[in-house]
């Protein structure tokens, strides 16, 4: 069906096929240069193979201890709080400790970090582009101090992300300063607002759930796997665009060249052709059917971060008892999760 301005998706087998066709569907929508999000072969591919190092299982399982520290410090707060809202409260700040931390930054830049993405959001729901290019441009100042801060002045032997970043090489030449900043923001923006809701839906979940909860709890080694499938249940990540370079037929509609289309995320991995009994939460399923990262060559690169990340935060928040303290109020579009998610909180038996 279309809005007017786009085509959405709704099918997985359709998805699927739009994922997987990268030359008639591609990923650069927006007049805005977005590294590597918003590129295409062959340039998507080199600087996505200058990206994959700095997500390495290797990083990604070295960056394991410190992301239970503060996942755990976090939680403790909010348990001693007793009653709080989450969404308000913990989520935001929690994710952009997580980023500032795996990526270097100084911590003092958390707070610039969360405000810079709260202000982001608010001019994409607004759909305001000349708004969201002087975020942009922001975000390319706030990356320049953290660079100059942090890479240039910390220890040399210390390894940190964004000085590998600032290496790293594209067709044997240094990226510049702006496609740094670029893949950095696209990290940014991506993840502090999905992580963010990430969490937000795991704690509902844990609330509303009881017989899925003990299970978890029976079932600690498989925290990944219903991280993941929580996550299909209920998308962090409402929808991505593509847009058509020929007259195509997907889903039984004329999509001509130029229209663009939205992949619903959410809609795709509820689709009751593929998950049997698809609003139910269930363990086993056929992991390659869950697109929580996407398909394709533009697979979320982060991924095994990501998964590292909400496994962790799942099994910490299951050691507590979690309860709503009043009724949630679902995210805006284009946001998914919630906005608000009164919680209480106490020490399980």
């Amino acid at each position: 069906m279309s809005d007017g301005t786009s085509w959405e998706l709704l099918g997985h087998r359709d998805a699927l096929k739009v994922l997987h066709d990268w030359r008639t569907f591609r990923n650069r929508v927006s007049a805005h240069r977005s590294v590597p999000n918003g590129l295409d072969p062959p340039e998507h591919d080199d600087y996505r193979a200058a990206i994959l190092p700095l997500l390495s299982p290797e990083r990604v399982a070295a960056f394991a201890p410190r992301c239970r520290t503060i996942v755990a410090r976090t939680l403790v707060a909010a348990r001693r709080t007793g009653r709080v809202d989450w969404m308000r409260q913990w989520a935001l700040p929690l994710a952009a400790e997580l980023q500032c931390a795996y990526l270097g930054f100084p911590e003092d830049l958390q707070q610039a970090l969360m405000e810079w993405s709260l202000r982001s959001a608010a001019a994409t729901r607004a759909g305001d582009r000349q708004h969201l290019a002087g975020i942009a441009a922001e975000f390319e100042e706030l990356s320049q101090h953290a660079i100059s801060r942090w890479v240039d002045e910390a220890d040399p032997a210390a390894d940190n992300i964004t000085r590998a970043l600032c290496a790293a090489r594209v067709l044997g030449h240094p990226m510049s300063a702006a496609d740094v900043a670029s893949v950095l923001r696209n990290w940014t923006a991506g993840e502090l607002g999905t992580m963010a809701a990430a969490t937000g839906i795991l704690l509902h979940f844990i609330a509303t759930d009881e017989v899925a909860t003990i299970q978890m709890r029976t079932q600690p080694d498989r925290l990944a796997e219903a991280s993941d499938e929580i996550l299909r249940l209920h998308g962090p990540l409402l929808a991505n665009r593509r847009r058509a370079t020929r007259n195509v037929e997907i889903a039984g509609q004329r999509i001509t060249a130029g229209e663009r289309l939205q992949i619903n995320w959410v809609a795709v991995n509820r689709d009751p052709e593929v998950f049997e009994q698809p609003h139910c939460f269930r363990l086993g399923r056929r992991p390659a059917d869950n697109l929580l990262y996407g398909a394709g060559i533009h697979q979320c690169p982060g991924a095994a971060l990501s998964r590292l990340v909400l496994s962790i935060f799942l099994e910490e928040a299951l050691s507590a008892a979690v309860s709503l303290d009043g009724p949630p109020c679902f995210a805006q579009s284009p946001a998914s999760g919630f906005a608000r998610l009164p919680l209480r909180f106490a020490e399980t038996a």
